[in-house]
């Protein structure tokens, strides 16, 4: 992967600060219709030329504190047009908000410089995760849940498991405590409804949780981490493989084919994702909001029971409206991280990063971002 640089501070002042699109007040009236059924530093993901980096670019690491001028800039600036910058034009770059607090603390830190807005009813989406999986645990975000006052949702596994039917499923949610913290909803458990996909080159529609238009906000709350089949999973395979009712899951599997899960085209799978994902952004609107939590870096995702131990540090919590921008940055620290080769391994073995190609090809979201510490 191409070395990253920091654009010069000049590049910085030139950049129009400008308010999001979302809409803070609720769903829009106007979504696309569903069909039941069955079943502040900038990061430039373009290579720079050495004397752009002679002007005055520096080379990043995923724990860098913000220059004083940047960092006093960000101070004078409104928080709400700060937070949602990047999100309403193609020559604004998205913000990413990031802390090293691996704690509860940290994570309402993290949230609450977002500065969103959510009403309504509002959804947790997070992977429950298989028992002995390295799931979220509530100790980390039961005060963010709680001060949600949501439900926390997600849907059945299409691959077996200890969450492949409802009633287990469920079971599972209680014995990671998550029912104590809020109410739980396995979405899928009445079937699906059919979300339309704009704009992809495999599919044209994608199969959700029946009770996924039940809610009017969701906070999508990931642990980030390796996977066998995408090689990471993030903010985009939490909103298109997490959102997928079980059928959906084979679908996007299977690269829109409907054929095997496991014997289709890897690439179209991956594509697959990030068109899925599109889909259920198109759909709230602006009413969704993404947190990737950094910790237990394992090469196995969550729906590994016995998952490898984690042999790099954890890293910390980012936030974004955007989630191509999110995982953009996630992935890049696991590649400036000194022991992050288990990892990055995992990534290219899988060709995973093209994901993150086809979401920002197909517009759910840019992998240019600014990286912005809240740490004091």
């Amino acid at each position: 992967m191409k070395k990253k640089y920091l654009l010069s501070f000049a590049l910085l002042l030139s950049i129009v600060f400008s308010g999001c699109g979302r809409n803070a007040e609720g769903p829009s009236a106007e979504r696309p219709e569903i069909n039941e059924s069955s079943a502040e530093v900038v990061q430039d993901r373009h290579e720079e030329s050495d004397s752009e980096m002679e002007s005055g670019a520096a080379e990043i690491s995923g724990t860098e504190e913000l220059p004083e001028n940047t960092s006093e800039d960000m101070a004078n600036r409104d928080p709400e047009a700060s937070a949602a910058e990047g999100q309403n034009g193609e020559t604004d770059t998205p913000v990413v908000y990031m802390t090293t607090d691996l704690s509860s603390q940290g994570l309402m830190d993290i949230y609450q410089a977002l500065s969103a807005s959510p009403s309504g009813k509002i959804a947790v989406k997070l992977s429950t995760g298989e028992p002995g999986s390295n799931y979220l645990r509530t100790e980390l975000i039961g005060e963010l849940v709680e001060s949600l006052e949501g439900t926390i949702v997600e849907c059945n596994t299409a691959y077996g498991g200890s969450r492949a039917n409802t009633a287990m499923h469920y079971q599972v949610a209680e014995e990671h405590g998550y029912t104590a913290i809020a109410d739980v909803d396995i979405m899928d458990e009445e079937g699906s409804i059919t979300l339309p996909v704009t704009g992809g080159d495999n599919l044209t529609e994608n199969y959700v949780g029946a009770h996924f238009a039940n809610y009017d906000y969701y906070v999508v709350l990931s642990h980030f981490k390796g996977h066998s089949m995408a090689g990471f999973g993030g903010a985009i395979k939490n909103i298109s493989i997490g959102i997928a009712s079980s059928e959906g899951k084979s679908h996007i599997h299977s690269g829109g084919t409907g054929g095997s899960m496991w014997g289709g085209s890897q690439d179209a799978f991956l594509e697959s994702m990030a068109e899925a994902g599109k889909s259920v952004v198109d759909y709230l609107d602006g009413n969704i909001v993404y947190i990737n939590v950094m910790n237990r870096l394992s090469v196995d995702c969550d729906c590994d029971g016995s998952p490898a131990e984690p042999d790099m540090h954890d890293i910390g919590i980012l936030a974004s409206y955007d989630p191509v921008a999110l995982d953009q940055a996630c992935v890049d620290l696991v590649y400036e991280a000194e022991d992050g080769q288990s990892l990055i391994d995992r990534i290219e073995s899988r060709n995973g990063l093209h994901t993150l190609e086809q979401a920002e090809k197909i517009g759910l979201g840019y992998r240019e971002y600014r990286l912005v510490s809240i740490d004091g």
